[in-house]
């Protein structure tokens, strides 16, 4: 078993404004990135983070070997219910994925 975090060079996630989170995975090689871009359909990542996959945005830059997501924060950030302001523990999990 491969963990996404075993084979990229880094997996992070951040705030991209107060309504979006962004997901960023740099990856050493283009070999590195198509394995990646193969294991992680948009379907399998919007399951995990428990969100409508057609509401996540998938970018594919072949040119920097990094593959990124965005989508709506589960809340808006700062409010009652926001349980992580920067969106950076998000990470961890897509950080755990299996890749095959």
């Amino acid at each position: 078993m491969t963990r996404l975090v075993d084979i990229a060079t880094k997996v992070r996630s951040k705030n991209a404004g107060p309504f979006w989170l962004t997901f960023d995975i740099f990856c050493d090689t283009p070999e590195v990135f198509a394995r990646v871009c193969e294991a992680l359909s948009s379907e399998r990542v919007a399951a995990m983070l428990h969100t409508d996959a057609a509401s996540l945005k998938r970018f594919e830059i072949a040119d920097l070997n990094v593959l990124k997501f965005s989508l709506p924060r589960p809340y808006v950030q700062g409010t009652r219910l926001d349980r992580d302001m920067h969106g950076a523990s998000y990470a961890n999990l897509l950080a755990e994925m299996d890749i095959n």
